[in-house]
């Protein structure tokens, strides 16, 4: 087929943190009783493979699923699973179809229901999972795209104010900037209102620049519903970078996406950086580590100390105000990566603590030493 293209190094990254995620959200889900069916949207799907033969994602979530070591335990019926996949040129969606059936049988008579559909992924989204019959049940909805972020926020909102229901979306560099003055009004039904966005500072880096854009992207996501809202910048071994945002309402969401990040990171050079704050930081990060790259091994991530450093400024901070933060509000780090970067800030005498001794519980207070 002549429509294939290259498979982007960012793109290949990207694939790694979603076959990861996919390995916990399968099961998660479907070994719940009380869950009555599942849906997995892959709204800009693509043929389903790349030039050089690698596996698109279509391929790799239905495969995830059917050879999935836990499938004995998940009770997969066509009534309870549906994977969609939505692809605007009929080319593409043919050669897809095609692939699915080469790869795994008849679609008709797999255990689950997959559906490939020709559609625009900001049009045909919502009437398909109506069509469906998944509301009421977990819906994962994967936006995935480099060239149109143009899922309107409403769409959004439905899929996020769903039970136990998840969006990831995706976009290359520049993308908002491109359309601030080009397209302001896609960029108001992105955001949900003019009034949700505000021109970019040109007196900004272009660094900084994109980090108040995803900024404004996350508390999008936030007013959509999810309680929780994630943003990374895929940086590959080589060429562009691509950034991701994730939503979820349920922490055991956040737990398993950044255990699937920290599986894949910095394997093959490639790594998953918080954009909203990992270069802002390394400037104030400077007096508790000389640089990011020259770290002794058993010394904690400089980010994660600046982060941990910072928290000291509101009186009374608990370790469990530290986990809490680490949770919801940075994209890296995890609860298990608290303590340890507490005990290497007491141990440099740059905070104390409350009782000075004995274990550190969750009611553990801290404070910066002045």
């Amino acid at each position: 087929m002549g429509g294939l293209w290259a498979l982007e190094p960012a793109t290949e990254a990207k694939h790694r943190l979603y076959k990861r995620y996919l390995d916990a959200w399968w099961p998660i889900m479907l070994q719940r009783a009380h869950v009555s069916r599942v849906t997995y949207v892959d709204a800009f799907a693509g043929p389903g493979e790349y030039v050089d033969g690698q596996e698109g994602s279509p391929i790799f979530a239905l495969d995830r699923l059917l050879s999935h070591v836990a499938r004995p335990r998940m009770n997969l019926t066509r009534q309870r699973v549906t994977l969609i996949f939505i692809e605007e040129n009929q080319k593409r969606r043919d050669h897809l179809e095609a692939l699915l059936e080469k790869r795994f049988g008849a679609l008709d008579e797999l255990p689950v229901t997959v559906r490939v559909e020709k559609g625009r992924a900001e049009r045909d989204t919502l009437p398909l999972l109506d069509e469906t019959n998944a509301w009421g049940s977990p819906i994962l909805a994967v936006f995935d795209s480099w060239g149109n972020v143009g899922v309107p926020w409403v769409d959004l909102r439905k899929i996020a104010s769903n039970p136990s229901s998840e969006n990831i979306v995706t976009f290359g560099p520049n993308w908002f900037s491109r359309r601030e003055n080009q397209e302001p009004e896609k960029l108001d039904l992105i955001f949900g209102g003019p009034q949700y966005w505000q021109p970019s500072n040109d007196d900004l880096t272009s660094t900084d620049r994109w980090r108040e854009w995803l900024e404004t992207y996350r508390g999008a996501l936030k007013r959509a519903g999810h309680e929780y809202a994630l943003t990374f910048q895929v940086m590959p071994r080589t060429g562009q970078p691509l950034y991701l945002v994730y939503g979820t309402g349920h922490p055991s969401g956040v737990k398993a996406f950044k255990d699937a990040m920290w599986k894949v990171d910095v394997s093959d050079g490639m790594r998953f950086n918080d954009p909203r704050t990992t270069a802002g930081k390394q400037a104030a990060m400077a007096d508790l580590q000389p640089s990011l790259f020259d770290a002794p091994d058993d010394v904690p991530d400089p980010e994660l100390l600046g982060f941990v450093d910072d928290l000291m400024d509101k009186p009374g901070t608990s370790v469990q105000d530290v986990c809490d933060f680490l949770i919801r509000e940075t994209s890296r780090w995890r609860e298990t990566d608290a303590r340890p970067a507490i005990r290497h800030l007491l141990e440099e005498g740059r905070i104390a603590r409350n009782p000075a001794k004995g274990h550190l519980t969750s009611t553990t207070r801290l404070r910066r030493v002045t």
